[in-house]
């Protein structure tokens, strides 16, 4: 993510208090309390803009957040581009709670902020419009749900755009951009092995127009990624007005000075409803919460046994270290600032910009530097996620499509039997695999195999997103 911050002073009723100081201030303090509730500082209201903004917010849908398979609902962290997993900063629900405190005093930010979805199809004229500021010549044409425009066959440059929003398009030159010169042996790339990369000015010149053709030409640049001798230009765009998190464009320069792959999205996100919105106090208590687990108020850890210091010697810590009463010492990582923006969570299946907090964290002073996000929708508007599915329920791990049909792949035994259904809505359609034990088994092989189901769904699956019940996460596609 991109070390520039935006000036996160927006015009609003709600006092704002001075933006985090980490070089003034010596020692960490744990948050509590703060936010302060939102329907208190309108109520008092008597007509006007603030009692007609009111109704509008009070008219807005519930926000249905999916939970990732593999993090809380409420935090995501990572660097520029989350990986699967366990990301930097983020808690591990195997290991030791996280304690996030504050280096100073954290900013209210505004009252109300809206989502922004991705919605609707990518138009051909885009697509022409990226490839030639790629430099691929051809029309863009179509290959399943997908537009592309290239050679697929062997080498040469492909370009490949996702016809539904949000318009995720990659792009990869596999042989040069210039002819070898005769005698010189070219490697399967964009340039000669063994090159310098180039600096940092001349790769964010050679990304801008692939930006501007890509509706990113006002993000915030940050080219210090290198992979080898081909250094990364990330940009991180604006959305009205804020900055954005998950959401970046990655165009790779070679030592050439010639684009040589890349990533983002091509359609332009649609803005939805209005949300009030919790200051930092309030998002940073949340997130200690959801790291901590319901009814763990992260006290009464318990020391761990260590040998006793000479006089003198600094008492040894071993954040990793388990306690008599089976409970870990939390870690703790420190909040060195807070901006608002927007942070890329899934709605009803579908990608979407979500109104967060993006928290700049490090565990340790000098160490590796982490963003950890939190939604900042003011609880009250968030739908409660289900209840759990029963456990015997079997995690889908793959899907294929054909109309109407959808083929969905797990992991299961010999001995039982599988039964998979499917509840549809507009944005999704959320599978489920119930195992039932087959009657008279009374020894059975423990072996797993995969396993494949049919269902048959109301309607097309079209660009609905498929969710596995049993984790609440998005199903990839086969």
């Amino acid at each position: 993510m991109s070390t520039e911050r935006p000036d996160n002073d927006v015009t609003g009723p709600r006092r704002r208090r001075p933006p985090l100081a980490v070089a003034s201030v010596a020692a960490a303090v744990l948050l509590a309390g703060g936010g302060g509730a939102y329907w208190a500082s309108t109520a008092a209201g008597d007509g006007g803009a603030a009692d007609s903004g009111a109704a509008d917010r009070k008219s807005a849908p519930l926000l249905a957040l999916d939970a990732p398979a593999d993090a809380p609902v409420s935090a995501a962290s990572s660097s520029d581009t989350p990986p699967p997993g366990i990301a930097p900063g983020e808690p591990d629900p195997g290991g030791p709670p996280v304690v996030y405190r504050a280096a100073g005093e954290l900013p209210d930010g505004p009252d109300e902020a809206a989502v922004h979805h991705a919605r609707g199809t990518v138009a051909s004229a885009d697509v022409a419009r990226l490839a030639k500021a790629l430099g691929i010549p051809g029309s863009p044409r179509t290959e399943g749900t997908s537009w592309v425009v290239g050679d697929d066959d062997g080498p040469g440059a492909l370009l490949k755009v996702t016809k539904q929003a949000p318009g995720t398009w990659t792009f990869a030159r596999t042989t040069p951009s210039k002819p070898c010169e005769s005698g010189m042996m070219c490697a399967n790339g964009a340039s000669e092995p063994g090159g310098d990369p180039v600096s940092e000015k001349a790769a964010k010149a050679a990304a801008v127009p692939v930006l501007k053709a890509a509706g990113q030409d006002d993000a915030a640049l940050n080219a210090g990624q290198l992979m080898g001798d081909v250094r990364v230009v990330n940009a991180d765009p604006k959305i009205d007005g804020l900055p954005t998190y998950g959401w970046s464009t990655g165009v790779q320069v070679g030592p050439d000075g010639e684009v040589t792959g890349g990533s983002g999205h091509l359609k332009a996100l649609e803005k939805g409803d209005t949300y009030p919105a919790v200051g930092a106090d309030e998002a940073l208590k949340q997130l200690n919460a959801a790291s901590r687990g319901e009814g763990d108020a992260g006290r009464d850890i318990g020391g761990c046994a260590t040998p006793v210091p000479h006089q003198g010697e600094p008492k040894p810590s071993d954040p990793q270290c388990v306690p008599s009463n089976g409970k870990r010492a939390p870690v703790e990582q420190t909040v060195e600032d807070a901006v608002f923006g927007l942070a890329l969570n899934y709605v009803d299946g579908r990608q979407t910009l979500v109104p967060s907090w993006l928290f700049t964290v490090r565990q340790a002073p000098g160490g590796p530097e982490n963003t950890v996000t939190q939604v900042a929708v003011d609880p009250k508007f968030i739908e409660k996620p289900d209840a759990p599915t029963p456990s015997g329920d079997r995690k889908v791990t793959s899907y294929g499509a054909d109309g109407r049909t959808l083929e969905v792949t797990f992991w299961g035994g010999v001995c039982s039997t599988y039964t998979a259904s499917a509840k549809e809505s507009a944005g999704q359609v959320r599978i489920s695999v119930t195992e039932k034990p087959q009657e008279g088994k009374k020894a059975c092989i423990m072996i797993a195999k995969e396993l494949t189901r049919t269902v048959t769904l109301e309607k097309p699956l079209g660009d609905r997103t498929v969710i596995d019940a049993a984790s609440g996460g998005a199903v990839p596609r086969t």
